[in-house]
């Protein structure tokens, strides 16, 4: 280093022609040493010199402009070393007061004095006042300098006045100095300069110079020294390195510095930083440039900008590949000399910590050189070993660590010295660690830089450069070496300079940084992280990347940390978090940061103490996955799926009982256990209420596993649903006591910690719950951690990682014994952490994000079903059970609205609790009432209120019902029973009565199994009683199309089979099912015949043990198939019907008997049974020509034979494999009627036979006569019913009742009128197959289904009442009460356009079967589904509850009664006067026989002794009054709304009819845009959130500024106020949207089928009404592309449609386009030019959405292509939504496509909601 010559007063310094004589400095400590680089100072600073000493022989004051880096200040401190002058420095910050400048108070033994600060001292003293940074003060700071600067004049606070020295003198020729002294004047000295330093502010961040401020300035440009300078000092300082490669390196530096290439918006290259590093680079013969040079300037700034090669010129491109190539090669072993701590120092990987893997030990070998020379600042994501390394380093080099942990809003004090108080009440200040780190020489770690705001960083740079730090209480750090010249000049000792507060810095003092990396052009708040690194940032560190570790040493640390983790696992993780580090998809990016290596050890610490758990499991942890947004949750899956990691779902989870017991001072839940603790605070351990149920216990299960493991846990879930509950209820049976901290917006880092107090003009601290958890190792429970700013919040990340923390009154939190002044952590010390959600509704920060992967993370969810419904009846034991079933369902598809987004509100358990506690406190309530109590938060937001209402209803909640409204079927009383005859069985000896049957067995030849798919749709199953009640109990739709035509209904136990035929397809639904499982049976019947096929099918479900299977029968083509609609597997069983004519083939009747797996298919003369258990036939033959086949009985069959209609009694064995089995035995039955002399005898054809008797009472009451007997009943089409009681059993002729028609059914006419038989295509053609005639045994019914023309109409409805449309009508005859009732079948949606061929099916349009539960189900021609309730038990019962769901609201008016102990109310009671008149009285106590007064008698009024009615009306306004508002009222309210619509018409020119078309659109999606625009609104509101302003005059008292206030200050307020933004930070640049709407020919055509055209319309109708008025942020255009092209314009950026005409016009446009267009699909060249085009935009985010029909296949695009289109550059977010297409096209199209990129809406109607499912997760996600 280069000294300069002793210089004395008097002697001249010369720079050129200028001289300057010297002076002896009064304290010649305060001037500058050792700042001249060498004796050949470079021309450009001497020049710059004798500028400066221009200036100051005027006396003028300069500013020093130009680029960041310490050239600047050097060259001002070289002035000043020459000159001898004394420095006054100050670094401005933001946080820069006019205190700071002038004068500051301190109290001294109670008084407070005015100390002088730099500017005062300065201008008195003659020193030079050195400002740096003018640009980062804030605005209104620095004009306390201009007076001083321009006129030499200041008025200060304690009242003394600066004067110029020029009047001083003159007045000192008059006045004598007392005089002056006494007037307060004091000179400022002729000596005094200021020199300010300062960046240009329009290319740098910063404030603006006040223009009064600039124009008292001269200013010089000190720009980077030239080329030849700079060269000539790398030569000194490098000797040893090959000429050539210096200036290559520098004309790299300077290239990157010029005007020409600021144009590409990189960072300055920091040339300051090339000095110091050249001597350290050890080159042999300048044979290659060592690796250091990489990483020290390439990677700082390069790490700046993701540079892509289009923007650089070629050889420039060239020379950066050959350094990085360079930084590639081969680290040389050097020995190089590092400044080292004073520990002593640790061999390499001695830590058992720490692993070292290759790529580390690089780094510290970089870090190694860079540490000789310059601080490090090490960039890295979060959780990726950065503190691990620091640590490690300084373990190395015998450094002790001074973490610092950097938040946000910290200030220059908090930096470097905050003020304090001393036992006597004076102030101080009390120095931060950072001082006493350089001090002694530690090494010092800010952790954080990227969060610091720079202007608060600026105040380290001359630390960080030339080792110089000037404190507030004025003490001076030196650099060492210059400490010591100073000592040797000027003779002092230590002692001496100290008392000066002159301290040298340790040399072995040094910082490392550690920092995130990033984000390239992230607005200053955005949620993203920022672009931190700038100009000013590049010249004060060298910067090292730690990269994430490559696979294998990711691996090889796991094993090495975890030993005994299992293998398989720890690859198949590093697998899935590699491949999602890989992609360049953001949301990928984002899941892998939550992977983090940190996060990955904890989930392998977890695997290696339970290696049973699922990886899917410990990954949906990590990332939170119940919480992401749909798109990221789809990425996620997708590649869990991808890396083949099963999501298992623990198959012990519904078997295992996870049940929680405290057993000799062991907790145990579910499978883990842990000791109980032994508390001394009882009364600090928690107690709550808590019902134990299935989910919450499997969540602190999976709690206490890693509690026991030592992690510190965060629970994160949407409100109410028991967070606070589970974790007090989890320490209650720990024992633990708990501190709570509840966190909220104005939450700062002081109340965290430590909160201040003035007790005595002392301070004192008071200790937060977090400062006692951490001293008695309590649990900190830290609620709504989301709510405080996650700044703040981030100081627990040094407390939970390193254990250290810094306290506001100088103590340390610390992990181990140590120092003195310290709090040593607890080892029993937890934090519980809880928080809401991130994102929409909660709207918090995203804690998550910032911290989540320092805790282990617990989702807690609302519990399912079954543990909701357990917990609720622990709440409300007395609420019926249907009550709470029906709350659970409703709330569930309220919860599962929300995760999707058509609601906002997550609607949770604790709202369902606090529901039923009410129930259960007043169950007279109506539930429909008490619901309101949650849902009236909704009643204003219509469409929020519809979604509410239609989801209530679909669950059968009836709010909004009158319990008046209870729509019954009229009863209408049954004809008399009559006996009508008799039936003998046959049994004598005659041979010709008795017939024999021979019968052969065989086994089944069956082929197959063929596996088919069984495909499950969701059941959208409505409750139907919403608004009134009615039989109707629920209904739903079957998923089918409309050709499809419904061939027959059954049921087994409480599932429904429905076959159809127009393909052949199986249904099967569960009575109270979540879905409907289809197996398609197209591939079996192809229709492949020629001619008319017309396939019918009957289906015969099987008992146990095939439950879930059923044997098909096809009549056409004659097929018997049977089909497991568990796994899909379908097997033919063949079978040889010996047919002549296929027409003999009568239909085969497949039925089975419950317990028996067997069925009946009939043939003309013979029966086939199928046994399918055994796998065996038996058929029988028979003597007669057979009509219909009815089971009996097991063994009893009934025969109808096909012309005579006589009847057969058909007995078979039992065991049909018995060895005698060979015979059955035909009976015939003779029918005679009651009076046998009138000949013949009507033969009843019975349409229906039940094969189990009527219970006896039943029997009883129907045939009024107490009778026990085996009896069955029948129906045919002359009678209602018929009982025949002892039939099949008893050998006595069998009585046979009737309840007979008037009309016989077969012979009223069928032909219909008006629009059936318009839609039936006129008479039918033969009979129908299925008869639509059930019995209910228990119910003692039988229903039947009847068009309408067979039904009695006029006696069903009143005269003037038309009948409504009606399917059919279920006719129910009951024979308790002897009525007949007509329940209507409301019109089926859609009916199959083949009307022959339904009516060939069924008379009516509806087929029935019964229920197992009792009742009926109906399935019309539309595939719609109805329960009915018909029993009048069950009915009643259904009323009951009906009427107490909607509570008892009888109309009596509510009085408050006030009940008194003292006799003394207002007065006695009496009769009252009598008023002869008999006037009505209202009110008032005085007369007899009044309504609503008080005291006398009479009726609504309160305190008389008894009613009196005196025959008045009765004054109550009647609730339905009071609702009711007059109709003229109405009308007039409705006239004035059309006359505003037509106005609003008016206004717009549009016509009503254009109106109407609009409104179908706008309607069609008016819920999606409400919910957009609602989320939109709050997410502005977030954004204008407002911030704290610090060193305000008024608002609440700042903690941080108690002292200044103790001393006087005035500005120690902080308010909230809108924050500026910070000044040079970029502007908030608007979203970019593209919406890329097909209109190929294509959309119009298949438009008719699924109405795909109109969707999109409706889609870009959404957009366009959910942005209007948003401009401002969201800059959107939508383009068509079709066969004309890919840019059909629709709507342009700048001319977005400002009302419906606009936008219906667009509409139109495209509507017409997609009519007219060429053919062809330009999906793929529209999406790739949409993306390159918004590319080029200025935005901040760019989305394309696509959406397309398009048929990849046939236009040969490969879906890989399409994949690379839409994520061809990182920048853009695409998005693709295909309309769906043929078969599974679409499904193969997604698994090729990016997860969470594209979407397939099958049914069109999804459109608008996957639009809206993608705007609020990604666009919304960062507003």
């Amino acid at each position: 280093m280069y000294r300069l010559p002793p210089l004395f007063a008097g002697d001249t310094v010369k720079i050129g022609e200028i001289s300057y004589k010297l002076k002896t400095p009064r304290n010649p400590e305060l001037v500058p040493v050792n700042t001249v680089f060498s004796d050949s100072l470079p021309q450009t600073v001497v020049q710059h010199l004798r500028w400066i000493m221009q200036k100051d022989l005027l006396g003028q004051d300069v500013f020093l402009i130009g680029p960041p880096g310490p050239l600047r200040r050097s060259i001002a401190m070289q002035y000043l070393e020459l000159t001898k002058r004394e420095v006054e420095y100050v670094a401005l910050s933001r946080d820069t007061t006019e205190t700071d400048l002038k004068q500051r108070r301190e109290i001294r033994s109670g008084t407070a004095f005015y100390i002088d600060q730099c500017a005062v001292r300065a201008a008195t003293q003659g020193r030079v006042l050195v400002l740096e940074g003018l640009e980062k003060a804030e605005r209104n700071v620095l004009p306390v300098l201009n007076n001083l600067l321009e006129n030499r004049e200041m008025q200060l606070e304690d009242g003394r006045f600066l004067m110029s020295y020029q009047r001083y003198d003159k007045l000192l020729q008059e006045h004598t100095k007392e005089e002056l002294d006494s007037w307060k004047i004091v000179r400022v000295s002729e000596d005094f300069r200021v020199i300010a330093l300062g960046l240009p502010v329009p290319k740098y961040k910063g404030n603006p110079l006040d223009p009064p401020l600039r124009s008292r300035f001269q200013a010089r440009d000190v720009y980077y020294l030239p080329f030849k300078d700079q060269l000539e000092l790398l030569y000194t300082v490098g000797p040893n390195i090959a000429a050539e490669r210096v200036s290559q390196l520098l004309s790299l530096a300077t290239t990157l510095c010029s005007q020409e290439s600021s144009n590409l918006g990189l960072p300055d290259f920091p040339v300051d930083n090339l000095l110091p590093i050249f001597p350290t680079l050890p080159f042999k013969g300048g044979e290659r440039i060592n690796k250091s040079l990489g990483p020290l300037l390439v990677h700082g700034f390069w790490f700046c900008e993701s540079l892509s090669k289009g923007i650089l010129p070629h050889s420039f491109y060239r020379t950066m590949t050959l350094l990085v190539a360079l930084s590639r090669l081969v680290v040389v072993p050097t020995k190089l000399q590092v400044p080292a701590g004073i520990k002593e120092l640790h061999p390499p990987n001695s830590s058992p910590t720490f692993i070292s893997t290759p790529s580390h030990s690089q780094l510290m070998a970089e870090m190694m050189q860079s540490h000789m020379v310059k601080d490090i600042c090490l960039i890295g994501a979060k959780g990726c070993g950065k503190s691990v390394i620091a640590r490690e380093f300084a373990e190395m080099l015998g450094y002790s660590i001074e973490p610092v942990m950097l938040y946000q809003d910290m200030t220059a004090r908090d930096l470097l010295q905050q003020r304090c108080t001393l036992p006597n009440g004076d102030t101080a200040w009390r120095p931060s660690p950072l001082v006493t780190a350089a001090i002694e020489g530690k090494l010092l770690v800010l952790d954080g830089i990227h969060r610091v705001n720079l202007g608060t960083l600026a105040v380290l740079s001359r630390l960080l450069h030339d080792r110089e730090l000037d404190l507030y209480d004025g003490t001076r750090l030196l650099r060492w070496d210059r400490y010591q010249t100073l000592k040797e000049q000027l003779q002092f000792t230590d002692q001496q300079l100290q008392e000066r507060s002159i301290f040298p810095i340790h040399p072995s003092f040094r910082v490392l940084a550690l920092a995130e990396p990033p984000v390239v052009g992230a607005s200053t708040n955005s949620s993203r992280g920022q672009q931190w690194l700038g100009p000013e940032l590049l010249t004060m560190f060298l910067y090292h990347t730690v990269s994430p570790m490559a696979r294998a040493e990711e691996m090889k640390l796991i094993q090495g940390l975890t030993p005994n983790v299992p293998k398989e696992a720890a690859e198949q993780l590093l697998h899935l978090t590699h491949s999602l580090r890989k992609t360049n998809d953001a949301t990928a990016q984002s899941l892998a940061s939550s992977l983090s290596t940190r996060q990955l050890l904890r989930i392998c610490r977890r695997l290696s103490q339970y290696p049973e758990e699922s990886i899917a499991h410990a990954v949906n942890k990590a990332c939170l996955s119940r919480f992401l947004p749909s798109l990221a949750r789809a990425s996620l899956d997708k590649s869990l799926a991808n890396c083949s990691i099963p999501d298992t779902p623990d198959p012990a989870e519904h078997t295992r009982d996870f049940s929680c017991s405290v057993k000799d001072g062991v907790l145990t839940i579910g499978s883990v256990s842990a000791p109980v603790y032994d508390a001394n605070e009882k009364m600090k351990v928690p107690d709550v209420l808590f019902y134990d149920n299935l989910q919450h216990m499997m969540v602190m299960e999976d709690m206490l596993k890693d509690f026991l493991l030592g992690e510190h846990l965060l629970l994160v879930g949407n409100q109410g649903v028991g967070k606070n509950k589970i974790v007090d209820r989890f320490l209650h049976l720990l024992n633990r006591p708990r501190e709570y901290l509840q966190l909220h917006r104005d939450t700062t880092v002081q109340t965290l910690t430590l909160q201040p107090s003035v007790r005595d003009g002392i301070i004192m601290y008071e200790d937060s719950p977090l400062v006692k958890a951490v001293k008695l190792g309590h649990i900190l429970v830290i609620d709504e951690a989301d709510k405080a700013p996650t700044n703040v919040t981030c100081i627990l990340k040094a407390l939970v990682e390193s254990g250290e923390m810094i306290l506001a009154d100088g103590r340390r939190i610390i992990s181990a014994e140590g120092r003195p002044n310290t709090i040593v952590m607890h080892p029993d010390f937890r934090m519980l952490v809880l928080a809401n959600r991130p994102g929409f509704p909660f709207l918090g920060n995203d804690f998550f994000g910032a911290l989540g992967d320092i805790f282990s993370c617990h989702a807690v969810d609302n519990p399912k079903p079954q543990a909701e419904l357990a917990m609720l009846k622990q709440y409300g034991p007395n609420v019926p059970d249907a009550t709470l079933q029906k709350l659970v369902a409703a709330f569930g598809e309220l919860r599962s609205m929300a995760d999707q987004g058509t609601i906002t509100y997550p609607y949770s358990t604790r709202e369902v609790v606090n529901i039923v506690k009410h129930l259960q406190k007043f169950p007279d309530e109506g539930l429909a009432n008490v619901v309101r109590n949650v849902f009236d938060f909704d009643s204003y937001n219509k469409d929020m209120r519809e979604v509410l209402i239609e989801a209530l209803h679909k669950h059968g909640i009836p709010i909004g019902a009158k319990p008046s409204s209870v729509k019954l079927a009229k009863e209408l009383p049954l004809p008399e029973v009559k006996m009508t005859g008799y039936w003998t069985v046959n049994q004598g000896g005659n041979a010709r009565r008795k017939l024999l049957c021979p019968s052969e067995t065989r086994p089944i030849d069956i082929k197959g199994p063929v596996f088919l798919r069984v495909q499950s749709y969701p059941c959208n199953r409505q409750e139907s009683r919403a608004l009134s009640f009615s039989e109707e109990k629920a209904h739903w739709q079957i998923p089918m199309n409309e050709v499809n035509i419904i061939c027959d209904v059954t049921t087994k136990d409480d599932v429904v089979y429905v076959a159809t035929c127009n393909p052949v397809c199986l249904y099967s639904m569960k009575e109270r099912g979540e879905t409907i499982q289809c197996m398609e049976l197209y591939d079996v019947f192809p229709r492949t015949i020629s001619g008319v096929w017309q396939p019918f099918v009957t289906v015969a479900p099987l008992g146990s043990p095939l439950d879930g299977q059923v044997v098909l029968h096809e009549e056409q083509s004659n097929t018997v198939l049977h089909l497991d609609m568990v796994t899909g597997a379908v097997r033919r069983l063949m079978l040889e019907l010996k047919l002549d004519h296929p027409q003999q083939c009568l239909t085969a009747q497949a039925q089975s008997f419950a317990g028996s797996n067997w069925c009946v298919c009939v043939c003309s003369n013979q029966l086939e049974v199928l046994d399918v258990l055994e796998g065996r036939v038996h058929s029988i033959s028979l003597p007669i020509n057979l009509k219909s086949v009815f089971l009996v009985a097991e063994d009893r069959w009934l025969l109808l034979e096909s012309n005579t209609n006589k009847k057969f009694l058909l007995t078979k064995p039992m065991h049909m494999n018995a060895e005698d089995s060979g015979v059955c035995q035909l009976h015939s039955i003779s029918e005679d009627s009651v009076s046998t002399g009138h000949g013949a005898t009507e033969v009843s054809v019975p349409q229906m036979l039940s094969c189990e008797q009527l219970p006896n009472e039943n029997l009883s009451a129907a045939l009024d006569q107490n009778i026990v007997s085996p009896n069955r009943i029948l129906a045919d089409t002359g009678s209602f019913a018929r009982v025949v009681v002892g039939f099949p059993d008893l050998v006595s002729p069998n009585e046979v009742y009737s309840f007979k028609r008037p009309v016989d059914l077969s012979v009223m006419k069928s032909a219909e009128t008006g629009a059936h038989m318009f839609l039936r295509g006129g008479l039918r053609s033969g009979a129908a197959k299925q008869e639509n005639c059930v019995s209910l045994l228990s119910a003692n019914q039988v229903v039947r289904a009847l068009p309408p023309n067979k039904v009695p109409l006029k006696e069903v409805y009143p005269k003037d009442v038309t009948p409504p449309m009606t399917a059919a009508y279920l006719e129910v005859t009951d024979l308790n009460s002897k009525k007949v009732k007509y329940i209507p079948v409301p019109r089926s949606m859609m009916v199959s356009p083949y009307t022959s061929w339904l009516s060939k099916v069924s008379e009516s349009d509806v087929l029935i079967a019964a229920l197992g539960s009792g009742g009926v189900v109906t399935v019309d021609m539309g595939g719609y589904v109805r329960l009915w309730e018909t029993g009048l038990d069950t009915l009643q019962r259904s009323l009951m509850e009906w009427r107490n769901m909607i509570g008892t609201e009888d109309g009596r008016p509510l009085q408050i009664t006030i009940q008194r102990d003292s006799g003394l109310d207002v007065s006695a009671p009496k009769h009252g006067k009598f008023d002869p008149n008999n006037a009505p009285h209202v009110g008032g106590n005085q007369w007899a026989g009044g309504t609503g007064g008080r005291d006398t008698a009479g009726l609504g009024g309160k305190g008389g002794p008894y009613r009196l009615d005196a025959g008045h009306k009765v004054y109550q306004v009647s609730q339905a009054e009071k609702d009711a508002v007059p109709e003229e009222v109405r009308r007039a309210a409705r006239e004035m709304g059309e006359k505003a619509f037509k106005e609003r018409l008016k206004e717009i020119d549009m016509s009503e009819y254009d109106a109407a078309t609009y409104e179908r659109f706008s309607n069609a999606v008016r819920r999606q845009v409400q919910s957009l625009r609602i989320i939109l609104d709050s997410l502005q509101a977030k954004g204008k959130e407002r911030q704290w302003l610090k060193n305000q005059a008024l608002g609440e008292l700042d903690d941080a500024k108690i002292i200044d206030g103790l001393t006087g200050e005035k500005a120690i307020y902080k308010r909230r106020g809108e924050l500026d933004p910070e000044p040079g930070s970029p502007q908030q640049k608007p979203k970019r949207l593209r919406v890329l709407a097909d209109v190929s020919g294509s959309m119009y055509r298949f438009n008719g089928v699924d109405g795909r055209l109109e969707r999109s319309m409706e889609a870009v109708c959404m957009v366009m009404e959910a942005l209007e008025s948003y401009e401002h942020k969201f800059k959107y255009d939508i383009i068509g592309h079709s066969g004309d092209g890919y840019d059909i314009e629709l709507v342009r950026v700048d001319k977005v449609p400002k009302n419906n005409k606009q936008r219906l016009k667009v509409l139109k446009t495209m509507h017409a386009h997609s009519q007219f267009c060429m053919s062809g699909d330009y999906t793929l060249e529209g999406t790739e030019a949409s993306i390159k085009e918004l590319a080029r935009e200025e935005a901040d985010e760019h989305f394309v959405m696509v959406l397309s029909d398009a048929n990849l296949e046939r236009y040969g695009i490969r879906p890989e292509r399409f994949a690379q289109a839409l994520t061809s550059d990182p920048q853009v977010n695409a998005f693709a939504i295909f309309i769906g297409s043929l078969g599974d096209q679409a499904e193969r199209l997604q698994k090729t496509l990016p997860a969470g990129r594209s979407f397939v809406a099958m049914d069109t109607k999804q459109i608008p909601q996957i639009l809206q499912q993608i705007f609020t997760s990604t666009m919304l996600a960062s507003v």
